[in-house]
């Protein structure tokens, strides 16, 4: 049996010699002719699998906001603590917290939440000289972020604390005080139209 491809290299041969090629049949159309047409390709040419698999989206927590158990001190750690920061200017409170938190990082002091509180406005009144009318020369911006440290040890803490006050930029208040519930619902802004509506409801 003579190999079909053989075959027909034969006959191209033979038309070569009796024939001149034509303009509108030309010769390579014959030669390359695909003889894989209809075969499987096994998978060449694919590439989602070279992708890493793509994690499912995860549900919202619906108890994100409740708030979380407060950890109690023990004879060689701290409980749960809350570090301070406020001034006037954005920037500067912005990455004076993400240095503490960088620095607790390095300490390896577990941080288990960095969130800003609301930030406050302040009216500052003038008298004229003349009358007692007030008007309002300037409104003072008080922001302010907090570093929540889980159970930090004792002994690393008088460490961090004399790196945080050496390392204090001018015009920024630090403060370290225990985490309590009232600190947790200072997060959150009042609604009082809100809050009228639910006291209606339960009357």
């Amino acid at each position: 049996m003579m190999n079909p491809v053989l075959r027909k290299l034969l006959a191209v041969n033979q038309t070569l010699c009796r024939t001149t090629p034509s303009i509108q049949h030309p010769l390579w159309a014959i030669v390359t002719e695909r003889q894989y047409k209809g075969r499987p390709t096994h998978g060449i040419g694919r590439w989602r699998h070279l992708l890493p698999r793509e994690e499912p989206k995860k549900k919202k927590d619906k108890n994100r906001h409740q708030m979380k158990a407060i950890i109690a001190a023990t004879n060689t750690a701290y409980g749960t603590l809350n570090v301070k920061v406020s001034g006037y200017d954005m920037t500067l409170v912005e990455h004076y917290s993400q240095y503490i938190h960088n620095l607790c990082n390095r300490l390896r002091i577990k941080v288990s939440e960095c969130y800003a509180l609301p930030t406050k406005c302040t009216e500052v009144m003038l008298m004229q000289e003349q009358g007692t009318k007030m008007y309002t020369d300037a409104i003072l911006k008080t922001h302010q972020r907090v570093v929540q440290l889980s159970s930090p040890d004792a002994s690393l803490c008088s460490v961090l604390m004399d790196v945080l006050l050496k390392s204090q930029p001018e015009g920024v208040q630090l403060s370290v005080n225990e985490h309590t519930q009232a600190d947790f619902q200072v997060r959150f802004k009042g609604r009082p139209e809100l809050e009228g509506l639910l006291a209606q409801m339960n009357q």
